[in-house]
């Protein structure tokens, strides 16, 4: 009778599950199956910045290692499960992308002027963040390769400043970036990314905990982004494409300044800071 029981309630919990993929979501997404979906690639996203975190760690003190996404997704690939694990990130990144990106077409209706439109926008640069992310995995499980961001990104450029203005154009995406790099520290000097959050849902010991995690993670990250834009405006201004670079590049190029060693170890700090964010966030989110 247990047994029957026992099987009963799971039969339910299942149906149940499954009539949530047709029922709303939380907030901005559409429908409760998007929302775990999306949840799941918060975490996803967590964990790939904690590995670049590490690798970053590892190149700080030894030198070696990709420390960017396609670094962190080759890693998780090479476990045992690792192509099932980065099949779920994909699948969890990409409903958390469609998840932003209808927040950025038509969410945040609870919002009102300069406000709903900053948060439009943040949800679209999250949605092409998770997207190109998933990118990455997606290539990784048909080709067997994730590739380099640095040299990604210098095919890219060259690319663009082939093109008429392409000097120009490669500038303008350089100063998209720097501006991106100040508002992710903005973001987490004014604490803004608490808006997104229902504290209520965590433990009452984690909640000033990740307050300080958060700050750190958004400010700390935001280095690595201001030195890609730094590299792409250096290619912009000598149009040499190798001057471009991803992340991979833009800390070793911080590894190689005056104090590289500490300046490399903060942003690590950052990333895997902002990777606990991440997974908390994936929790908390109410938005």
């Amino acid at each position: 009778m247990s047994e029957e029981s026992g099987g009963s309630r799971a039969a339910r919990e299942v149906r149940g599950a499954l009539e949530g993929f047709g029922s709303g979501g939380e907030g901005e997404a559409p429908a409760r199956g998007v929302e775990i979906l999306g949840r799941v690639g918060l975490v996803s996203y967590g964990l790939v910045h904690l590995l670049v975190g590490g690798i970053a760690v590892q190149l700080a003190l030894s030198g070696g290692g990709q420390a960017d996404q396609q670094g962190a997704l080759t890693a998780i690939a090479s476990e045992p499960f690792g192509v099932v694990v980065i099949a779920v990130i994909v699948l969890g990144l990409v409903a958390f992308g469609v998840w932003q990106g209808l927040a950025a077409l038509t969410g945040y209706r609870w919002a009102s002027g300069w406000d709903r439109t900053q948060k439009r926008i943040g949800s679209g640069a999250r949605a092409l963040a998770v997207l190109g992310v998933a990118l990455i995995g997606l290539r990784l499980l048909l080709t067997g390769s994730s590739g380099s961001s640095t040299g990604g990104s210098q095919e890219a450029t060259a690319g663009v400043l082939a093109l008429p203005g392409g000097r120009l154009l490669v500038g303008v995406a350089a100063l998209v970036v720097l501006i991106a790099a100040g508002a992710t520290a903005w973001t987490g000097v004014r604490r803004d990314f608490l808006e997104e959050l229902d504290l209520s849902r965590l433990p009452q010991s984690a909640r000033r905990p990740l307050v300080w995690v958060g700050v750190a993670g958004h400010v700390l990250r935001a280095i690595a982004l201001a030195v890609m834009g730094v590299l792409f405006a250096t290619a912009a201004l000598t149009a040499d494409p190798q001057r471009a670079g991803g992340l991979d590049a833009a800390l070793k190029t911080l590894a190689g300044q005056p104090f590289g060693v500490f300046l490399l170890l903060a942003v690590a700090v950052g990333f895997l800071a902002f990777g606990l964010y991440l997974v908390a966030e994936a929790q908390a989110r109410k938005v």
